[in-house]
């Protein structure tokens, strides 16, 4: 016999979720971060190129990188809730179509003003596929042992991009043109869309939005790092370097009073009670201040002083760069056989020893261009020893249901330091006939800051926490 079931008028079934291609998830999120981890480093070997084109002084040079590291520094802070808000698939599909839109208006920018601000939209843009990118590869592999494969080729894809920017982007610019470094993220922008039109949505969580804290950390950065650039252009008496300042420490005092009163912080000022949180965030600041800013002096110093095209400049980065990867998988085993201080403090010594032994050999327009390249590997190693070791020590500091936040915070604060060091450096080394001088102090100024940290790390436990 026959059984009919009867359903219960005015209950429409649901129709069952789509299953969750997994595959397609990580390779999505994969474009994604290369993309923007390539345009943060390939633009740095161009900006000779840049300048010769668009006519634009150091300082449009310094705020070509920075108004892309501003962005993405400040609006990570709360990128990562508004990806929890809105569903993961949807702010990151809105992120890569954004970017996409901006590189495109870079890549036909007639002047440097209109560059700049097609760079501050790519950094906004990057800020919010940064978080939404991991946050999809951790909502497509449910299973922990295969979610922790997926985070780690995540991870590397972020490694290999910041590797191959330079290359890439002297390739770029030596053959076609410094605008293709550009224009190659639109290919790259609409494949990822298409993919992820084959992607079900991802669920919402509740998450607090922080407005006036995010603008007033957006005020805070930008003051400080236009009084930088200008007064390493003008001077620090002059009225736009002096303005640039004040409105610095107004929207940073703001911040700071906001911070504390509001019921659900942007950055929980709570947090950097901790000693383990705070020296992961001020070693995090001082290790991309070194990287960054170098990497910005040096490029232009390989271009500008030593002749080398933007192709040979990008080489020269190549030895340092390569080994960024290998260094990061280096990194985990070492923090599980000695726990995370040995990697993070051992990372920062090996960065400020190969930053003195280029002091050491006099740089400048007569040194051996195989042996700065050699010099400069050291400074890779470092890096990439240190920072994986580095985040999970202040993950582990915090409760789990606290990670992306801390994640967020411990980016932005990297991110920070590279903002600064490019303005700083770029401050330095900004008159011709001072440029070598202001290169060999930039190099010290790094050396002395990770030296400082180095110390500082002493004081963080010896032996991995455990939440």
């Amino acid at each position: 016999m026959t059984t009919t079931t009867v359903r219960p008028a005015g209950r429409p079934t649901r129709a069952p979720a789509p299953p969750v291609r997994s595959g397609v998830v990580l390779f999505a999120a994969l474009l994604g971060f290369f993309m923007i981890g390539l345009d943060a480093s390939a633009v740095n070997v161009a900006l000779p190129r840049i300048g010769e084109a668009l006519g634009g002084s150091t300082t449009g040079l310094q705020w070509i990188v920075d108004a892309y590291t501003l962005m993405f520094a400040a609006l990570l802070l709360s990128a990562g809730a508004l990806s929890d808000r809105l569903g993961a698939n949807r702010v990151f599909a809105a992120g890569i179509a954004v970017f996409t839109v901006a590189s495109a208006a870079c890549g036909l920018a007639g002047n440097t003003g209109v560059l700049i601000g097609a760079r501050l939209l790519q950094g906004s843009a990057a800020a919010v596929v940064l978080p939404s990118s991991l946050a999809l590869v951790r909502w497509a592999f449910p299973d922990a042992a295969e979610r922790g494969r997926a985070i780690a080729m995540w991870t590397v894809g972020g490694a290999v991009s910041t590797a191959a920017g330079p290359v890439v982007g002297g390739a770029l610019t030596s053959s076609l043109g410094w605008r293709t470094i550009f224009f190659l993220n639109l290919p790259v922008g609409l494949l990822t869309l298409a993919m992820l039109t084959k992607v079900p949505g991802a669920p919402r969580r509740a998450a607090q939005l922080d407005p006036l804290g995010q603008l007033l950390a957006v005020l805070a950065l930008g003051g400080l790092i236009y009084g930088v650039i200008q007064a390493g252009a003008s001077g620090f008496s002059t009225p736009s370097t002096l303005i640039g300042l004040l409105v610095a420490a107004v929207a940073g005092a703001a911040f700071l009073v906001t911070e504390a009163r509001v019921g659900d912080p942007m950055v929980p000022l709570s947090l950097l009670r901790s000693r383990t949180t705070a020296i992961c965030l001020t070693v995090g600041f001082a290790v991309n201040a070194a990287f960054y800013g170098v990497i910005f002096a040096l490029s232009l110093f390989f271009q500008q002083v030593l002749g080398q095209s933007a192709i040979a400049a990008g080489v020269m980065f190549l030895p340092m760069t390569a080994l960024v990867a290998l260094a990061n998988m280096s990194s985990a085993r070492a923090a599980v056989r000695f726990g995370y201080r040995m990697p993070i403090a051992a990372g920062q010594l090996v960065c400020a020893l190969g930053l003195l032994a280029l002091l050491g050999v006099g740089i400048g327009a007569g040194t051996s261009r195989p042996l700065l390249a050699v010099l400069l590997i050291p400074t890779g190693i470092g890096l990439g020893f240190a920072v994986p070791s580095l985040t999970a020590a202040m993950l582990s500091d915090l409760p789990a249901e606290r990670a992306g936040l801390a994640g967020g915070i411990f980016n932005a604060g990297r991110q920070m330091g590279g903002a600064l060091a490019v303005a700083v450096f770029g401050a330095l080394v900004s008159h011709p006939g001072s440029f070598v001088p202001g290169l060999r102090l930039s190099l010290l100024s790094a050396a002395v800051l990770l030296l400082v940290t180095f110390v500082a790390t002493v004081f963080l436990p010896g032996r991995n926490s455990r939440r």
